[in-house]
């Protein structure tokens, strides 16, 4: 018998989505994402583990990171992460404070 997802599934299935196009999107960097978005992937991370711990399950930043970006987030920012050019740190350093 066939049942109808449940929005807590979609909405995991569209969470998953977004995490796994950023896993493969590596060459957008977090200060883009800032700028352009107001969020990034360390946010992402920061609001999973806040759900996280809301459900009684809390686990550090690490944790967090890594279900995000899909590896340590050392090792992410030693494959992936370029410096950011001045334009973009300028345009974030003068947007609205950063969570």
């Amino acid at each position: 018998m066939d049942r109808a997802p449940t929005t807590t599934e979609l909405e995991a299935a569209a969470f998953r989505r977004l995490r796994d196009h950023l896993r493969e999107r590596t060459d957008v960097q977090n200060i883009d994402l800032m700028n352009l978005a107001g969020f990034c992937r360390n946010c992402l991370s920061n609001w999973y583990a806040e759900a996280a711990a809301e459900a009684g399950r809390p686990m550090g930043k690490d944790e967090a990171r890594e279900i995000v970006y899909g590896m340590p987030y050392d090792e992410w920012r030693a494959r992936h992460q370029r410096e950011a050019g001045a334009e973009a740190q300028a345009a974030f350093d003068a947007s609205t404070p950063h969570d």
